[in-house]
């Protein structure tokens, strides 16, 4: 399976073409949209998301609510187009509107990728880069990932993701008793917290940044269960499903650092704390007695919940103003800008579930095969049946 995306922040519409969806897959817009209007929630967004109403039109791939196992086109409009008409053009400029869309950026914002981008494609215009890497293009990556979503329900796996810090402010671990329930408090949660304890924590450090003019950062966690054993490879580095989960969620915008299980604090045990003991019963065949290494082994999954984190810096569009230098004078000057959200992890944690959530459904289609539904499902139990009596 893959995926692409098209269009800018500010342009008429964004629109993604979805390869290798199975047939079969019962799906409509409104599978799509739930997912769509989570990610514009959350507290410390800013004015963009009371401008923007997301929703998604299927133009191809769908035919009476079931997938075709033909592309599939998902479109989202942009309502702030009507006015960038002029601005975002696609036609030549007349003369008479010249002056109003000739107004470059030739003012690069730190920690964003305008100056790169500007070098790398010679944009002496750098509205030219800040259109396409700007993150509303998670927008249609979020559709892709509901899609996803869909056709891992259908094999019985479910996908949730949650906030576990924000600015320093951190969740206290407790058990989860299922990630229904993860849903169903995460959902009420400005903040997408599970720890209620914490949830105005978090909300008074975001109002705290933004008060000072600054943004700051958090760490999302996704987990997965109901992923049968064995999925992915060890056979080659590109085959790693791990591998392919850290790239997809170090893909999202400001994303800087990603770990499996106890990640990080690895660095920090002894072996026998990290690794899972194997244990088995007739009821459940093969299980770990933990999950510290995050539902996979030698780059294949385990059958235990996978759970992966990101961290996510702070959003470098800062009232508070930085330097930068002008390219074309190449004079010094202090950052600003017009309007910008001081905290967006509540909905990165979003866009973390669907990029997940696409890895792993493309995953299982390479694996179990690729064309039906139906025969994907039947396949997916016969290696669940295989695990138990191994």
């Amino acid at each position: 399976m893959r995926y692409l995306t098209a269009g800018e922040s500010h342009g008429p519409q964004l629109t993604t073409i979805l390869e290798g969806i199975p047939a079969g897959l019962p799906l409509t817009a409104e599978d799509i949209n739930e997912d769509l209007a989570r990610r514009q929630k959350g507290h410390g967004r800013g004015r963009r998301m009371q401008i923007e109403k997301d929703t998604v039109e299927i133009f191809s791939g769908v035919r009476h609510g079931y997938t075709l196992g033909s592309p599939i086109t998902l479109v989202v409009e942009n309502n702030d187009w009507k006015h960038w008409t002029k601005i975002m053009g696609i036609e030549p400029i007349s003369e008479e509107d010249q002056e109003e869309v000739k107004r470059k950026i030739t003012r690069p914002r730190p920690g964003h990728a305008d100056l790169n981008g500007a070098i790398k494609y010679g944009h002496r215009d750098m509205r030219n880069v800040l259109e396409r890497s700007s993150a509303r293009e998670t927008t249609v990556r979020v559709a892709a990932g509901a899609v996803a979503r869909k056709f891992l329900s259908e094999l019985g796996i479910t996908v949730a993701g949650h906030v576990t810090e924000i600015g320093g402010v951190k969740a206290n671990p407790s058990p989860i008793q299922s990630l229904q329930v993860l849903k169903d408090v995460t959902e009420a949660s400005p903040v997408r917290c599970f720890d209620k304890n914490v949830e105005q924590e978090m909300m008074d450090a975001i109002d705290t940044a933004k008060q000072n003019g600054d943004s700051i950062g958090g760490v999302v966690e996704v987990i997965v269960e109901g992923m049968p054993s064995g999925v992915g490879s060890y056979v080659h580095y590109d085959r790693k499903l791990d591998g392919k989960l850290a790239a997809a969620i170090m893909s999202i915008n400001a994303f800087k650092g990603v770990e499996f299980g106890v990640g990080f604090e690895a660095a920090r045990l002894p072996g026998s704390q990290v690794h899972d003991e194997i244990a088995w019963s007739k009821e459940q065949g093969y299980y770990r007695l933990s999950n510290n290494l995050g539902g996979f082994e030698g780059g294949m999954t385990t059958g235990m919940p996978i759970v992966v984190r990101g961290v996510m810096k702070p959003i470098p569009t800062l009232y508070k103003p930085l330097q930068s230098v002008d390219i074309d004078s190449k004079e010094p000057f202090q950052a600003s800008i017009e309007r910008s959200d001081s905290c967006a992890v509540p909905a990165a944690s979003v866009v973390a579930e669907a990029v997940v959530a696409w890895e792993v459904a493309s995953a299982l289609v390479e694996q179990f095969g690729q064309d039906r539904l139906e025969l994907i499902k039947e396949n997916v139990q016969r290696m669940r049946e295989h695990a138990a009596e191994f």
